[in-house]
């Protein structure tokens, strides 16, 4: 027998759990420097606008689906199909967003692991252990290992206590902790020199840099900050009370995540002119702005490095930062298959937790042992081309094959008179035919 089904208590622990899926190491790191390199406030305006023409219409179809499902992905397209093509295409379909899923997880955990690693650092050098803060900092195969561990070992911790006590809880505490961090971070930095020029380079808008791959590229971080297409929002979605409006929790939802990724940019921007300010590289040899890991794991510590003993404080906070964003995602991708394995192979929660998380650590710990060749190949796979397609077959379950009597039906659950309202008049049509359409024109340039 299966465990019971979990529910969400709470508005507040649904949008925390949610934005906190939203909100991850790509909105503190990918987001602002996406901006920086694409003309600055015109990619801000560009993105805003995306996120609630493409990525809000695309939530909204996975909380519905998911509400009214009360299912696992695969189940909750399968329980929709009308014929034996759509319900064959809903199986693998459903299948496909656990295994992106999974190996979206397999390679966060190893970049969440090198937080965690960054984060005890700075408690190493103030207790004068210097091998091990070298050991910490460094890029080495046991260093990965060990981190990769312990972030999994977190995020399981947290999936094994529940809906409510698990994901509801540890994500209604972490979210505000996130969020007071971030701030007292970015008081902190303005108060540098060069912090001016940072936000000058975030906040003033540069329309020669505007371009359909600007468009592509504010579309592309807008879909995927939302942790949209494999099926996490489906699940959270099949947690909520039928008493909650969906169009209006989507809605926070997307403004809580739009605005976080905003806020993040008033500490990173900033942050790296300030190092330039101090001495340190910030654009490569090409003339790119320096971002992703580069910017994480040398930039910023090379700031923090300049600071003296008040530079190990502000680490140990900005690391903390990034292992709450780390983890806030980590545990709802991990829900997407434990959810699988208690609904369908009738675990309990705890050995499906630890089941799902021992097989995502054995992914992880080939991609470490394979780095060079696997780590980017995973990723590839898993965002650049599962995501936006599971998007798009989303969008064909909402849209076409779920009876529009029943989409109505369930979105009057907590919104009685929706029928009358400006969503329902342009959602359905919307989501049917512009969000795949967008989707799939994001897709293509990304592999073209």
């Amino acid at each position: 027998m299966s465990a019971p089904r979990g529910q969400f208590s709470s508005n507040l622990g649904f949008l925390m759990a949610a934005a906190g899926s939203a909100v991850g190491l790509g909105n503190i790191w990918g987001f602002p420097t996406n901006v920086a390199a694409n003309g600055g406030a015109a990619f801000v305006i560009f993105y805003l606008v995306m996120a609630f023409l493409l990525a809000y219409p695309v939530l909204m179809a996975e909380l519905t689906l998911g509400r009214h499902a009360r299912r696992n992905m695969v189940q909750a397209l399968r329980g929709i199909a009308t014929g034996p093509v759509s319900k064959g295409v809903g199986t693998i379909a459903g299948f496909s967003g656990i295994v992106v899923a999974s190996l979206i997880l397999s390679f966060y955990a190893i970049v969440a692991g090198w937080m965690v690693a960054h984060l005890a650092d700075p408690f190493a050098q103030l207790f004068g252990a210097g091998h091990t803060a070298e050991w910490l900092t460094g890029d080495s195969v046991s260093r990965n290992f060990t981190f990769t561990a312990i972030f999994s070992g977190l995020t399981m911790l947290i999936i094994a206590s529940g809906v409510e006590k698990g994901i509801e809880r540890w994500s209604t505490l972490l979210m505000p902790t996130l969020i007071i961090l971030l701030l007292l971070l970015i008081v902190y930095v303005l108060t540098q020199p060069g912090a001016i020029k940072g936000l000058e380079a975030y906040l003033i808008p540069d329309f020669s840099k505007l371009s359909p791959q600007l468009l592509l590229s504010a579309m592309g971080q807008a879909f995927f900050s939302l942790s949209l297409g494999v099926g996490t929002m489906l699940i959270y979605g099949s947690y909520l009370s039928k008493q909650e409006s969906l169009p209006r929790l989507g809605a926070l939802v997307t403004l809580i995540d739009v605005g976080i990724a905003f806020t993040a940019g008033l500490l990173i921007l900033p942050a790296m002119y300030v190092a330039q300010e101090a001495g340190t590289q910030i654009y490569s040899a090409s003339g790119d702005l320096i971002a992703g890991p580069g910017l994480i794991l040398q930039v910023l510590p090379a700031l923090f490095d300049t600071m003296g003993t008040s530079g190990l404080f502000v680490a140990m906070a900005f690391f903390a930062l990034m292992v709450i964003a780390s983890l806030t995602s980590s545990i709802s991708m991990l829900e997407v298959p434990v959810a699988f394995s208690i609904e369908n192979l009738g675990l309990q929660r705890r050995p499906a937790t630890l089941l799902m998380g021992l097989v995502i650590f054995a992914i992880s710990s080939v991609i470490i042992f394979n780095f060079e060749s696997l780590f980017g190949l995973v990723v590839s796979i898993s965002t650049e081309y599962g995501q936006p397609l599971l998007g798009v077959v989303l969008c064909i379950f909402a849209g076409w094959i779920f009876r529009k009597d029943q989409l109505l039906s369930e979105l009057k659950e907590g919104h009685p008179h929706i029928e009358r309202t400006l969503f329902w008049k342009i959602w359905p049509w919307y989501v049917r035919i512009v969000c795949p359409l967008l989707i799939l024109a994001a897709f293509v340039q990304t592999i073209i």
